[in-house]
């Protein structure tokens, strides 16, 4: 493990080197993107942040983290447009540049996406945030960790479970039997890293990250409740190149809803369910005579919790989601995490973070009950150390197991430098 700990102290020492000089620059420079056009009657600000982080894997498995390389370096650029349009308008925007949305493939080439756009516009009285509809390319409102997955924001490095774990789905091809599934599951027969690699690009979560789809979204605030509910063109579980698709006739729109509650100032519980199609958008071979790719559905229901006193923080979601396969049955998996953040200093944070994933049985041709994927957990441990307003150095260690699996146990090692203007 030497090198990947010299990379560690490597991208440490970076980030030290990140001084005062420096922090007034970037002060400096965030003083002077502020902008303002008709006479105040539009008035926004441009930031950004820049990601330099690091990875060490011992073998791969089905996330969206590691791939191809054991070690690999990826950098990121962010890019954040907000604009008050008016008293009742605001428009947001968020580009990238980077080699793709997902880590796990370090070889690519560096590409420009624009991530995030979108039009709100309160419905309510204006400055109550009581009722606005809102309209472009943006994140799910199911459950709470999307409205704080920028890297700033997160304790950890990488994504909970569920928003990053693969399941022996494919978009691109329908499974026919129960063995197939198996098969990509990697369950019967068992298979070790490199065929867990071979197809993991085909593969599935259950929610792809913040799911930025695009669509229609309408949300607000009544007394302790917020709601929130969206029509997108795409699933939870669309991979990133296909956030950018529009409404048409193939698919039928994906339906998701949160409401919440906050019983006091410290606790905010919710509750998502959301129902829509997980098949990419290419011709089909195998779909089962009687059935269209609109019977391949996934169904979710979802609970969150959050919880916050003095310098401690506790967030909580787990997931009950069920795939619709003809020809196989309900492919049914309940995915969740617990993840506690303390502030021990003004400069000084920690994060540990348990993950789970559990799936259900599915019977196979020689009549047997045997579990459609692997059961997983992972421990997650961060520490965080933010020097100054605008920059941040993250650690972060990750044991994972996984049954039935010829390497139960595999580690992660990542570090994270985090300017932002």
């Amino acid at each position: 493990m030497n090198a990947p700990r010299f990379n560690l102290i490597l991208t440490m020492g970076v980030a030290l080197a990140v001084r005062l000089p420096a922090q007034e620059m970037i002060e400096r420079l965030g003083e002077r993107l502020h902008f303002s056009l008709a006479d105040g009657g539009l008035h926004g600000r441009i930031s950004g942040s820049l990601e330099f982080e690091g990875y060490a894997i011992s073998d791969p498995v089905a996330d969206l983290v590691s791939g191809g390389k054991d070690k690999f370096f990826e950098p990121r650029f962010t890019l954040n447009v907000d604009a008050q349009l008016g008293p009742r308008g605001y428009f947001f925007a968020q580009g990238r540049i980077d080699r793709g949305f997902d880590v796990y493939y370090p070889e690519k080439e560096t590409e420009a996406r624009l991530d995030e756009y979108a039009l709100r516009w309160e419905l309510s009285e204006a400055g109550t945030g009581g009722l606005f509809v809102q309209a472009g390319k943006f994140a799910t409102v199911v459950g709470s960790w999307t409205k704080r997955h920028a890297a700033w924001e997160n304790p950890f490095i990488t994504a909970p479970l569920p928003y990053g774990d693969l399941v022996a789905l494919w978009d691109a091809n329908t499974s026919p039997s129960a063995d197939v599934v198996l098969a990509w599951a990697h369950v019967r027969p068992v298979g070790n890293a490199s065929d867990v690699l071979e197809d993991k690009a085909r593969r599935l979560p259950i929610i792809w990250g913040p799911a930025y789809g695009q669509g229609v979204a309408v949300a607000g605030r009544w007394g302790r409740v917020d709601f929130a509910g969206e029509i997108k063109s795409t699933g939870l579980s669309a991979r990133p190149e296909r956030w950018t698709e529009g409404f048409g006739g193939v698919e039928r729109p994906t339906v998701s809803a949160r409401v919440g509650w906050r019983p006091d100032p410290s606790w905010n519980l919710g509750f998502s369910a959301s129902s829509g199609e997980f098949l990419a958008r290419v011709p089909m071979t195998r779909i089962p005579v009687g059935f269209t790719r609109h019977d391949y559905r996934e169904v979710m229901i979802a609970h969150d919790l959050g919880f916050a006193w003095r310098h401690f923080q506790l967030w909580a979601e787990v997931f009950a989601v069920r795939f619709k396969v003809p020809g196989v049955g309900n492919l049914d998996t309940v995915s969740g995490y617990v993840e506690a953040k303390q502030r021990f200093t003004p400069r000084f944070s920690a994060a540990i973070r348990w993950n789970q994933q559990l799936f259900a049985h599915v019977t196979n041709a020689q009549g047997e009950a045997v579990r459609w994927g692997r059961q997983t957990w992972r421990l997650d441990l961060a520490p965080t150390w933010r020097f100054t307003t605008q920059t941040q150095f993250k650690l972060q260690y990750s044991l994972r197991h996984e049954q039935p699996a010829r390497e139960r146990l595999t580690e992660l090692f990542s570090a994270q430098l985090n300017v932002r203007f």
